[in-house]
């Protein structure tokens, strides 16, 4: 079996929330971990996440033991950076066997041709601010700067500060499959000129839904961890593509 789930955003919220969040993706693991193969994380696995040369956030420890152990078993993980979590270097690959992937890509998963990406910086061309912030933090530039300018403490406070500004932001806004229209037209657009892609999956909208047309367009949203109950997709042996529901609770892994 292959797995894909996003939008975790671990270390989100108030402790108790943070806790309860990482419990539950623990828990999940914990359940894939019997026939998972491959496991694909699409995006904003982390609320925020930055790599100084000797320093990483503090925290996620159940999350990133559970994954290096998996890995050691030779399940293959695989995570696709988001808007919170895109200034990943090496430490994930180093410590934890996990590849680091920082772009849309086409490839051959369980025998199929799927398109994976998190969702964000995508068919943005008519959006110029939301254009430049992008170009701005993907910058090596930035990036630079932001790691030899701030302190750690600092810079850490502020990532969660900037996450959590934009959480209030879009948080009274109600997604509906109308919201996802756009990334939607990307993939319309984008098989037009690669049929060979059987599937698109994202992640970024947090919203469950599944869009299907006559021709063979498939695209599948996952939906965030921040509610009663979260869904991830999974790809059988035999191939076929299905979203799936996990219950989160307090149960302690």
């Amino acid at each position: 079996m292959i797995y894909f789930a996003s939008d975790i955003h671990l270390g989100s919220g108030s402790p108790e929330v943070a806790r309860r969040t990482e419990r539950a993706f623990c828990r999940w693991l914990d359940m894939v971990a019997h026939d998972a193969t491959e496991i694909y994380l699409l995006g904003d696995i982390f609320d925020f996440w930055f790599e100084y040369r000797r320093v990483v956030p503090q925290g996620f420890v159940r999350t990133l033991g559970r994954l290096a152990a998996l890995a050691d078993r030779g399940v293959r993980i695989v995570l696709y950076t988001g808007n919170h979590d895109m200034w990943c270097y090496d430490y994930l690959t180093r410590e934890c066997s996990i590849t680091i992937v920082n772009t849309p890509q086409v490839v051959s998963v369980g025998g199929r041709r799927l398109h994976l990406a998190h969702g964000d910086n995508m068919n943005i061309s008519g959006q110029p601010m939301l254009r430049l912030m992008n170009t701005i933090f993907r910058s090596r530039v930035a990036r630079w700067l932001f790691r030899w300018l701030i302190h750690p403490d600092l810079a850490l406070k502020f990532g969660a500060w900037w996450s959590g500004k934009s959480r209030k932001k879009h948080g009274g806004e109600r997604i509906t499959p109308d919201k996802l229209g756009y990334l939607i037209e990307y993939a319309r657009k984008h098989r037009t000129a690669a049929q060979d892609v059987e599937a698109y999956i994202f992640g970024h909208m947090h919203l469950t839904h599944r869009h299907q047309e006559d021709g063979g367009l498939d695209v599948l949203f996952m939906s965030d961890w921040s509610a009663e109950e979260a869904s991830y997709v999974a790809l059988d042996n035999d191939g076929t593509l299905t979203i799936k529901t996990f219950v989160i609770d307090e149960a302690v892994s």
